[in-house]
């Protein structure tokens, strides 16, 4: 798949949901370069079709995906697994009811709470299946929230690398961004300007002690089929 930071494979998976009443659950891989020659980089990264297809201000996750790309590029390796977990996994229609709750003054972690939901709620077993049917055991991760080097290294998965993921502020994204560095400890600076950086230093700086994501042991039947 030709893109404007240079040519990816693009590997569709899905899977049976864990309950029989759910619907199949799907993710794109995004490959560059030779995932077998040492620990690639790698951005889990969650669906935000305002921010990515309208792109709204009031969050990261565009630029987080256009710099992910960027520095995977920049290397020539590398794999982006793009998850379809709108919302940090509530959906689309409940975004928009906590963006309104935003609106009359509450954060994104108090308006996920008033609907009813955890601050977050992404499960990352596709992301650890899908690592495993392309025998990736070793990866330097861009990201800013620890549980998803959790996730990674209570399934198994070596994190030898945190690689900061942290674009410019806008002044309609920084009391989001501030609430997950304070709510959710996203290790975030806030700083005026950031870059992926993938020679950033091990992870080892991190605890992955505590509880592994919800969901991320069960066991995965997948489809996969790619295009050049």
């Amino acid at each position: 798949m030709p893109t404007r930071w240079g040519m990816f494979r693009a590997i569709g998976f899905e899977r049976a949901a864990w309950e029989a009443t759910l619907p199949l659950e799907s993710g794109l891989a995004l490959v560059m370069g030779d995932l077998t020659q040492g620990a690639p980089l790698l951005r889990i990264h969650s669906q935000c079709f305002t921010g990515e297809g309208l792109g709204s201000l009031r969050c990261d996750c565009g630029e987080q995906l256009s710099l992910s790309m960027q520095a995977i590029a920049d290397e020539g390796c590398g794999i982006v697994i793009y998850e379809y977990q709108e919302g940090r996994g509530i959906g689309l229609m409940a975004k928009l009811r906590a963006y309104e709750l935003q609106d009359g003054g509450l954060d994104t972690v108090e308006a996920n709470h008033v609907l009813g939901f955890p601050a977050d709620c992404r499960d990352f077993s596709l992301s650890v299946a899908i690592l495993g049917a392309l025998r990736i055991n070793r990866v330097r991760l861009l990201t800013n929230n620890p549980r998803k080097s959790r996730a990674l290294s209570q399934a198994g998965i070596e994190v030898t690398a945190r690689i900061p993921c942290e674009v410019t502020p806008t002044p309609y994204s920084v009391a989001y961004l501030r609430a997950k560095k304070d709510k959710m400890d996203h290790l975030l600076g806030l700083r005026p300007s950031a870059r992926a950086q993938p020679t950033a230093a091990p992870c080892a700086e991190e605890s992955f002690t505590q509880e592994a994501s919800r969901g991320v042991g069960r066991r995965a039947s997948l489809q996969w089929w790619h295009d050049e």
